[in-house]
C-alpha cells in the first residue's frame, strides 16, 4: 500500500535505482557461507597508529566541528603528501581541503561545475556513482567507451565532446578494471583538456594500490589546473571513517568548499586528526597481498577467456564467454546459485557482458570462488 504523502517525492529520487552493489549484497545475506567477491571493502585492519590516533583525539575532545577545510595537521601531512607525489605545493594557485570521502568530494565538484544541459565525459566501465551525479545536477552523463582494454585515451574521449561538454572524469587505477593509465596517455588527456578549455577531474582514490610500478602516474604532473580526488578509506583500510580530500584550482576549491559548508559542513573531527597520521604507516603488506590475489585472478581465468591485465586497485572486470549465451547478469545469478557473489557488468557499463570480481578477500576464499567461477565458465 502507498503512502498517502508519496507522491510527494521528487522526480530526482524517483529516477534513482538503488546500488546494484548494494543488491547483490543483499541477496548474499540469504546465503550460508557466501563467497562475497562483490565490494570493494579492504579486508585489512586500519592500522594502529590510525587506530590510537583517534582513540586519543576522541579522548581529548577534538568532537566539535573543525574548520570547513579541515583541521590543521591533516591539511599540513595532505600538503606535504601533494608535494611529494605531485610537486604541488600552497602556493596561492592552488588549494586542498578535506572531504566527507571521495564519493562527497565527486557531489561537490559536480554541484560546482555543472549545469542543467552540460555533458559530463566519463569512462564505460565507470564507477557506479559517476552517472548519478549527473541526475542529481540535472547534466547529461557522455559516456567514453573504452572496450575492450578499458583505456580511456584522448582519442577516445575527443570522439564524445560537444559544445555542451563542460568536464572529462577519469580514474585510474579504475574501478571496476584496475587499469592504469600511464604518463603518455595522461598527458595526452591534459593537453586535450587544456586545448578545449575543460576541466580534468582525477579520481585517484586508489593511487596507493599499484603492482609493478613504484607508484600510479597522476594527470596533475603535468598540469595544475587539474582537479585531484584522493582518499584514505581505501587506502587505510578505514572505508567508514569517511575521509577524501580534493587538490586543485583555487577557484574551484573555494567553489567546492563553499558548497561543503552547506552540505557535509566538515568530515568528522576525530577521524581527521587520525588521518594525519596515515602517511607514516607501512602499506607494503597489503601492497603484496593484492598483487598476489591479482596474480590468482588472472592464473584462473588464463585460456578461459581474454582478461585485461589490472595493474592497480583491487578489481577484475572479467568477460563473460561469448559461447555461454549469457549475459553479465545471468552469470552473476548462476555464481549466485553456488555461493559466489560478482557484480554483473551492467551496473557499471552500458553493456551487460561482464562482470566484476573484488579481490579484496582472504586466499583461501578467494581461490574457492575463482574455481567456482572458472567451472561455470567451462561448463562445469
Amino acid at each position: 500500500m502507498s503512502h498517502p504523502l508519496e507522491h510527494l517525492i521528487s522526480d530526482r529520487a524517483r529516477g534513482m535505482q538503488p546500488s546494484g552493489i548494494r543488491r547483490i549484497l543483499e541477496s548474499g545475506l540469504k546465503l550460508q557461507n557466501p563467497i562475497n567477491l562483490s565490494i570493494g571493502q579492504p579486508d585489512f585492519p586500519v592500522p594502529e597508529p590510525m587506530k590510537q590516533a583517534a582513540i586519543d583525539a576522541i579522548r581529548n575532545d577534538r568532537n566539535g566541528y573543525s574548520l570547513t577545510v579541515g583541521v590543521p595537521e591533516l591539511l599540513e601531512a595532505a600538503w606535504a603528501h601533494v608535494g611529494r607525489d605531485i610537486g604541488w605545493h600552497n602556493d596561492g594557485s592552488l588549494g586542498l581541503f578535506i572531504n566527507s570521502g571521495t564519493s562527497g568530494a565527486l557531489l561537490l565538484v559536480a554541484m560546482a561545475l555543472l549545469d542543467p544541459g552540460d555533458e559530463f565525459v566519463m569512462p564505460d566501465p565507470f564507477f557506479l556513482h559517476y552517472p548519478q551525479l549527473c541526475h542529481m545536477t540535472n547534466s547529461v552523463p557522455v559516456y567514453c567507451d573504452t572496450y575492450p582494454d578499458f583505456r580511456m585515451t584522448a582519442d577516445r574521449i575527443e570522439r564524445c565532446l560537444t559544445p555542451r561538454t563542460k568536464a572529462v572524469l577519469i580514474c585510474s587505477p579504475s574501478n571496476p578494471c584496475g587499469t592504469v593509465l600511464n604518463e603518455a596517455e595522461l598527458r595526452d588527456i591534459v593537453d586535450l583538456c587544456r586545448g578545449r578549455n575543460l576541466q580534468l577531474v582525477s579520481d585517484e582514490i586508489y593511487d596507493e594500490f599499484v603492482f609493478g610500478m613504484p607508484e600510479a602516474p597522476s594527470p596533475a604532473r603535468f598540469s595544475k589546473d587539474v582537479l585531484v580526488i584522493r582518499g584514505f578509506g581505501k587506502t587505510y583500510g578505514c572505508t567508514g571513517w569517511r575521509l577524501g580530500y580534493s587538490a586543485g584550482p583555487i577557484h574551484l576549491i573555494q567553489q567546492m568548499t563553499k558548497l561543503q559548508q552547506y552540505t557535509y559542513v566538515c568530515a568528522p573531527t576525530p577521524l581527521q586528526v587520525a588521518a594525519a597520521h596515515a602517511y607514516r604507516c607501512d602499506l607494503s603488506g597489503a601492497l603484496l597481498a593484492y598483487e598476489r590475489r591479482r596474480d590468482m585472478v588472472l592464473k584462473a581465468f588464463d585460456g578461459v577467456v581474454d582478461l585485461p591485465r589490472p595493474e592497480g586497485a583491487f578489481y577484475a572486470f572479467v568477460p563473460v564467454p561469448e559461447r555461454l549465451g549469457m549475459t553479465g547478469t545471468r552469470f552473476c545469478e548462476k555464481a549466485l546459485e553456488r555461493r559466489v557473489l560478482v557484480v554483473p557488468g551492467g551496473v557499471f557499463s552500458a553493456r551487460d557482458t561482464h562482470f566484476r570480481i573484488s579481490y579484496a578477500v582472504n586466499d583461501a576464499q578467494l581461490a574457492e570462488g575463482l574455481q567456482i567461477l572458472r567451472d561455470l565458465m567451462l561448463g562445469n
